[in-house]
């Protein structure tokens, strides 16, 4: 008897491993096509499954020059996927009753942030997390300077027609202001502050620092010139802004660090991070935020653009399937992190270089990607 139900555990464990050899293949065949078809430099996935990573690879190339492979350990600028990090900051210092959610965003920064047609209409912090403030980025969001009434004469033109609240733009500049207001609401620099609350509870190596991190792991991002059929390095998604750092001023150079869209870290430990947020704000033993807060990141806020706080919802990526999660675009990057918090899985897809070519108003290799990783290894 103890025979057979050996040979039985043997027999099972032998189907599954042909079952999962099967999977991987049908995966990365799939996934070198998308990459041939789109021009894909360097591509890094990775796939959840019922709270745990089941698979992860990287192809193409890290960096074009050197002709270096792609590997797991490489790390990527991830741009607005880099905004729930300082969302989820934010819902920690919520949670610590240390600030609101609907708080006034002046009396948070020390200086008048009001739309000047609706001058009576307060601010709020969500209207910033949900993209609801009704201010642009027409001034650009490097800097502070250009909402400040006391520094910039255009200031006025950082608003839109709309009352606050009201209406949905997206805006980089929202987010830079959200990083502010955790410096000065926490005390430690902003990038500390994530690292500190964030990355190390769930032992993640990554950072908005480009000075302490690794730069041997940073893979190269390619801008494509569609018109010269051409990729050219950005060097400048890790420019370290070093003197920057230097002459730093607490609670008010914090865009420096971009906490819309700075985040450098890798395929595999940003799935670790999205299934914090899939099982509500915890991680194996670790708790982040709460199951409110991790709820209410990632409820929207109206059907028209589906967005919540840092976290927006689609029925248009899988078929059939309701995913939540952020995409990302800068300097010739695309990132991309969906996850069903229903049925426990989700993807992680980053290329450091593509055509950059649309689909459905989602970048064609990130859509694809996802749909390939979905049909080899959670469809039925």
């Amino acid at each position: 008897m103890r025979l057979l139900s050996y040979c039985l555990f043997l027999f099972v464990l032998l189907l599954s491993s042909l079952c999962s050899n099967a999977q991987t293949d049908k995966a990365e065949a799939g996934i070198k096509t998308i990459m041939e078809e789109n021009k894909v430099i360097g591509l890094s996935v990775a796939v959840v499954k019922k709270g745990k990573i089941i698979y992860t690879h990287s192809f193409g190339l890290k960096d074009v020059e050197s002709n270096t492979a792609l590997t797991d350990e490489n790390i990527f600028r991830i741009a607005s996927i880099s905004k729930s990090f300082s969302a989820t900051s934010i819902m920690q210092l919520v949670e610590a009753k240390k600030l609101s959610l609907d708080d006034d965003v002046s009396k948070l920064l020390g200086f008048t942030v009001r739309n000047p047609t609706f001058p009576q209409t307060v601010i709020t912090l969500k209207m910033l997390l949900s993209h609801r403030s009704s201010i642009n980025d027409s001034q650009g969001y490097f800097t502070l300077d250009a909402i400040n009434p006391e520094k910039n004469p255009d200031w006025k033109k950082c608003y839109n027609a709309y009352e606050p609240g009201t209406d949905y733009q997206y805006c980089n500049l929202n987010f830079n202001m959200i990083g502010t207001m955790i410096e000065i609401i926490s005390g430690e620099r902003f990038d500390q502050y994530v690292k500190h609350h964030v990355l190390d509870p769930l032992g993640l190596y990554a950072g908005y620092c480009v000075d302490s991190l690794d730069k041997t792991r940073f893979a190269t991002i390619y801008e494509y010139n569609s018109k010269e059929d051409k990729f050219t390095a950005a060097p400048g998604a890790y420019a370290p802004r070093s003197e920057e750092i230097r002459n730093y001023k607490m609670g008010y150079s914090t865009p420096i660090f971009s906490p819309t869209g700075g985040m450098k870290i890798s395929a595999t430990d940003l799935a670790t991070y999205m299934t914090m947020h899939m099982q509500l704000g915890r991680y194996k033993k670790t708790k982040i935020i709460s199951k409110k807060s991790a709820k209410q990141m990632q409820t929207k806020l109206s059907d028209k653009e589906g967005y919540g706080l840092a976290i927006m919802t689609t029925e248009n990526l899988i078929k059939g399937k309701t995913m939540k999660g952020h995409t990302g675009s800068a300097y010739g990057l695309f990132s991309a992190m969906f996850f069903n918090p229903k049925e426990e899985f989700g993807f992680v897809v980053i290329t450091n270089g593509c055509n950059g070519t649309y689909t459905d108003g989602m970048n064609t290799v990130m859509r694809s990607t996802i749909n390939c990783l979905y049909d080899a290894f959670i469809a039925k």
